[in-house]
This record gives C-alpha cells, structure tokens and sequence, in this order.
C-alpha cells in the first residue's frame, strides 16, 4: 500500500543520514584517538588536556557505533527486540558512552575555564594548581557514573518489557501503559538530573572563561599589545561560544527525547527522527571544534587530508 511505501521511504532516508552522520563522526573521533595514542607511546607522559580528549574520543566513538546498531536493528530488524536482553541491554550500552560523553565534555569546559581563566580567588588559584591531579579521578568517576547509570537503566527497561509482555499475555493494555510508565518516570527524572548538572556546569564555565578573555583581552586593548595575543584571545572566544551553542542545542534534544519517549505520542516518527540527526551530529562536530582548536591535532588533520588528496589526484 501507499502507507507501507512511505514508511519504507521514510525508513531508508533516516537510515541513510544517521548512517553517514555516524561514519563521518567516527572517523572524527578515531582520528583524534589515534593521533593522541601515537602521541603517548612516543612520550609516554601525555598532560591533563590529552587524556580528557583521548577518554572523550573513545567514548563517543563507542556512543556512535552503539547508536548506529541500535538505530540499525530498530528501522531494519525490529522483532529483535522482543527478545528480553537485546532491547535493554543496548539501551543500557548506549546509555553508558552518552553519560560518559556528556560528563566529560563538560569537564573538559570545566578544565579550560581552570587552566585559562584569570580569578584571583583563593579557591580558583587552589582549583588550578591541583586541576591535573584531579583529572584521573574526575575521568575514573564519570566511568563509575556513567556504570551506574547503565546498570539502573538495564534493570528499568528489562523489568518494564518483562511488565509488558506479561499485560499483552492477560490483554490488560491500560495496565501495561501504566506500569511502563511507572517505571520510567523516576529513571527519567534521575537521567534528566544528570544531563541538567553537566549543562549547568558548561554554561557556568563557558560563562567565567568568556568574561575572563573578555576582561584580558579589553586590558590588552588598553596597553596596545599586539594583534598576535589579541587574536589568539579572540579564536579562544569563538570556539567557547560555538561548544556552548553545539552543546546547548544538543542538551535540548535530549530533553525533547526524554518528553517524547515518556509520553509515547504517535506519529512522532518526524520530530524523533531530527532529535536523532542533531544528537548524531553534536560527537562530529564539537570534536571537529577540538581537533582545529589544538594545534598539534589541527596540524595531523591538515598534513592527512593534503595526503589523500594527492593520492586521489594520482590516480586520476
């Protein structure tokens, strides 16, 4: 019928963006992986900043290949997830690298407006004198977190499916709404707590490190340093406001899939689909962001790309 038609149009369009977001980000990550643990092996002492990039690189590219599975089997094989633990076991997977990437792109927020900004408070200058010692065990807790979070998201859904095959079996269809969402609303409440901390530490750092580079970069005017440390204070800025964009518009996505699942509208197939594509989008791009922000990683990305591009031409 026309109906199946367009469902299957639908599914193949959404099967092939998410398909080439996902690819292009995790060929963005990977890079960004391999070229810092080519670093480590070579020094073998890689700083604060490399090992939140390398522990931010590895999770979204095990988000991305969960995601993309996940995505995968849900347009092409949906039957499969009536088998009790393929279901919340990918859930609690996904769940897992997405709480770990939110956390630790926000510390990583967190870091730069330590290391960078210029407070003369007792409390900021202590902060940044033991900020690398903290590192280890900021990463080791967003794992331990993010564990936490998988592990009580696992049990949720697989108690909930359980739920509802039991109230398909009696036919008590209002009951297996009920409970469903007996089920989910506190863990929604928990995981939207956790997605509002990690905002709100973004905003609150990005906001101290903007006013920071702003105040330094009004003195700089006011002595007529020169352009070379003004534009440097500058691109700092621009990349801080395109994180907190990327990042805020990521965080409303993830509240409107939280509202949408909860609320299990129909015909909602649309809107989740450009929830899907903006999620999808936030590890490629912030991490491109990264790449061109760090000189080192920038300098890689250029030197590969020229390479490739020759190759290709010699071909031709």
């Amino acid at each position: 019928s026309q109906h199946q038609l367009n469902v299957t149009t639908f599914n193949a369009s959404a099967m092939a963006i998410i398909s080439l977001q996902t690819f292009a980000g995790i060929w963005i990550n990977a890079f960004m992986v391999s070229v810092l643990c080519l670093a480590w092996v070579r020094k073998k002492s890689p700083n604060s900043n490399e090992k939140i990039l390398l522990f931010l690189g590895c999770s979204r590219f095990g988000y991305l290949c969960i995601t993309w599975v996940y995505f995968f089997i849900l347009k092409i094989y949906p039957s499969c997830f009536n088998v009790s633990p393929m279901q919340p076991l990918l859930v609690a997977i996904e769940s897992f690298f997405n709480c770990s990437n939110l956390w630790v792109s926000a510390f990583l927020s967190v870091f730069y407006c330590i290391k960078i900004a210029n407070f003369r408070h007792s409390f900021f200058i202590h902060l940044k004198v033991k900020i690398d010692r903290i590192v280890p065990w900021v990463l080791l807790g967003s794992v331990l977190l993010s564990l936490g979070l998988g592990i009580l998201i696992y049990k949720t859904n697989d108690e909930a499916l359980s739920d509802k095959i039991n109230c398909t079996i009696i036919g008590n269809l209002w009951k297996e709404n009920t409970d469903i969402r007996q089920h989910f609303f506190s863990l929604y409440v928990i995981i939207g707590f956790v997605f509002a901390t990690a905002f709100t530490a973004v905003i609150s750092s990005a906001l101290l490190l903007l006013f920071s580079l702003w105040r330094h970069k009004h003195k700089m005017q006011t002595k007529s340093v020169n352009n070379i440390s003004m534009d440097a204070h500058i691109k700092a800025m621009k990349y801080i406001l395109s994180f907190l964009c990327i990042y805020s518009i990521n965080f409303i996505c993830l509240v409107l899939l939280l509202i949408y699942s909860l609320k299990n509208m129909k015909n909602q197939d649309v809107m989740m689909l450009l929830i899907a594509v903006f999620r999808h989008a936030f590890p490629a791009v912030h991490s491109l962001i990264l790449i061109f922000s760090n000189p080192k990683l920038e300098k890689t990305l250029l030197r590969t790309l020229s390479c490739v591009k020759c190759k290709v031409c010699m071909r031709q």
